[in-house]
């Protein structure tokens, strides 16, 4: 184990001069993040540029979450567009870091603001009577507290089911908690007593959920560092 953790740290050390590297490349519009996946909560070890505002020491964003919900299934995400909560239009690719047994422990990201090609798009749609095709880009919350992205991802959950957890029949509750799930929420610490009180119901309740939703999908568990022993099937 202590040969894989040194494996990993060469890898992230070798990493962080390509960082600037392809921040400088890019310019000002150009932010590349690198992130260690075994801290969460503060997974950025380098960054250069500034486009969703992240710095050493802060946590992963949803996306990063959803990797980390697909293991070492996961698979690079690239060329995707998204929104920031602010209104920038950013495109970015995720590119997952391996060790040399396979296993996903990090990943590289490149985020590029291409807000102002969006408004210059617009305008010659406008002038030639065609529309523009931005508009549905999902919103991503990034952010250097994990909490926040937390929040967010719940509220964005929430709102889809338009009811608030009391409204919601016992289907649509293990839904909930199945999808906050598979975005990798309860892979952070501390994430379940987060959304037990973000939705008015004990730790313990949170953890039956997750539970019943886990097993009724054959879903192995992937519990915490303060995950009760048992709590999960």
């Amino acid at each position: 184990m202590e040969t894989r953790e040194t494996e990993r740290d060469a890898i992230l050390r070798a990493l962080t001069p390509v960082v600037d590297g392809i921040a400088a490349t890019f310019g000002p519009v150009c932010e590349v993040v690198l992130h260690d996946y075994r801290r969460p909560e503060k997974s950025v070890v380098a960054v250069a540029g500034s486009v969703t505002g992240r710095a050493v020491g802060g946590a992963m964003s949803e996306i990063g979450m959803r990797v980390l919900a697909r293991g070492d299934d996961a698979a690079d995400e690239l060329n995707y567009v998204t929104r920031t909560g602010a209104g920038q239009l950013v495109k970015s690719s995720t590119m997952v870091l391996r060790d040399s047994t396979g296993a996903v422990f990090g990943a590289l990201c490149v985020n590029v603001d291409v807000t102002e090609v969006d408004r210059v798009q617009g305008l010659l749609a406008a002038l030639a009577g065609t529309t523009g095709v931005r508009a549905d880009a999902p919103v991503t919350t990034f952010g250097d507290d994990i909490d926040s992205v937390v929040d967010a991802l719940l509220d964005a959950h929430l709102l889809r089911q338009d009811q608030t957890w009391a409204g919601l029949d016992r289907s649509r509750r293990l839904a909930l908690i199945r999808s906050l799930d598979e975005h990798g929420v309860f892979a952070v610490r501390r994430a379940i007593e987060q959304v037990a009180a973000r939705l008015g119901i004990s730790r313990a309740s949170a953890y039956s959920y997750l539970s019943q939703a886990r097993a009724a999908h054959g879903t192995a568990a992937t519990g915490t560092d303060d995950t009760p022993e048992g709590a999960h099937p």
